[in-house]
């Protein structure tokens, strides 16, 4: 066994494109529940009321959708050096960018399928204005209870090409651990899921079964209790949000899931993750064959066809 790498914290934001951006930005706020907490010319920067971070979602104008770009926050200044000297000694990387309202310099890079990822150390810690403090010193910011009312950032989901090239790039730009996994009859890899810290994992990559490079999936945020989904489930409806699939259990890392599309088509997911937790230092990765995941999800669901080839930006007809 490798000695496990450490340099990368935690999964720090995602940037996501619209061009819907006044729709997105009302179904993020007024239904999803997620607050402003600053914006520049282009972008609104939005978190969850238990984020500590000043943002975890980039909520960027665009003639497109899909993913900008995903942040990694590294545990310190000299554990980024480590990651930027192996990542530029693997030749994907693109360079140091200024930072934004959310942190400093950062520096980009581009996994196989050209997702652009960027590590950065020096952050600009939320400070709750005052209508925005919490009664408990250790909450970022108070709990609105504004619809679904989302607790924090969870995980997001990236489409690949070629998962297997993925996971190899994970383990070596990130440290990342692998701890579940899909492996068909074939012996292709159509699904991993990967960690950098204690939780079951912080980004997943699926097969993208349209073979169209740099697709988004999804991003999830976190909620206390399985019946806040039930209760979100409901909200979605009462807002003519369409509801993909869900409530119901992931076979996969056991997650309590439902998923929406937001007024740009980009997939959001809230889900509960329950208290699972790897702690042990030398967890084997768990690998489900294409018999497991014909099963279904955990309670029987089938898995629905569009999960494996709606992604964004959308893919136009006739190009796959």
């Amino acid at each position: 066994m490798s000695e496990p790498c450490f340099d990368v914290a935690h999964l720090g934001h995602v940037e996501l494109l619209t061009n819907k951006f006044e729709e997105s930005l009302n179904f993020f706020v007024n239904i999803y529940g997620l607050t402003e907490s600053g914006r520049d010319t282009d972008s609104v920067y939005l978190r969850a009321f238990d984020d500590y971070e000043f943002h975890t979602l980039k909520l960027t104008r665009s003639d497109t959708t899909g993913v900008g770009h995903i942040g990694y926050r590294t545990s310190s200044p000299e554990a980024l050096e480590r990651r930027v000297k192996v990542i530029e000694e693997m030749g994907c990387g693109i360079g140091w960018v200024d930072g934004d309202l959310g942190h400093g310099q950062a520096y980009r890079f581009t996994d196989p399928d050209g997702h652009i990822f960027e590590l950065y150390y020096d952050t600009n810690k939320y400070v709750a204005p005052p209508e925005e403090k919490s009664a408990l010193k250790n909450i970022a910011q108070r709990f609105h209870g504004r619809g679904v009312g989302v607790r924090r950032l969870d995980h997001l989901n990236l489409l690949a090409t070629n998962v297997e090239a993925i996971r190899d790039f994970m383990q070596q730009a990130l440290g990342s651990r692998v701890t579940e996994q899909i492996m068909l009859d074939t012996g292709t890899l159509a699904g991993c899921w990967f960690t950098v810290n204690n939780k079951t994992y912080d980004i997943a990559y699926t097969q993208d079964h349209t073979g169209v490079k740099g697709r988004f999936h999804h991003v999830t945020y976190a909620v206390d209790q399985r019946e806040e989904i039930l209760r979100a489930a409901d909200i979605f409806l009462e807002n003519g949000v369409y509801i993909e699939t869900g409530p119901h259990k992931h076979a996969v890392q056991g997650t309590f899931f439902l998923y929406v599309y937001e007024p740009a088509g980009n997939r959001v997911e809230v889900a509960n993750a329950g208290a699972r937790l790897i702690l042990a230092p030398d967890w084997e990765t768990v690998t489900w064959t294409e018999i497991d995941r014909k099963k279904g999800q955990a309670w029987g669901l089938k898995t629905i066809p569009s999960f494996h080839t709606h992604g964004t930006p959308p893919v136009a007809e006739g190009s796959h």
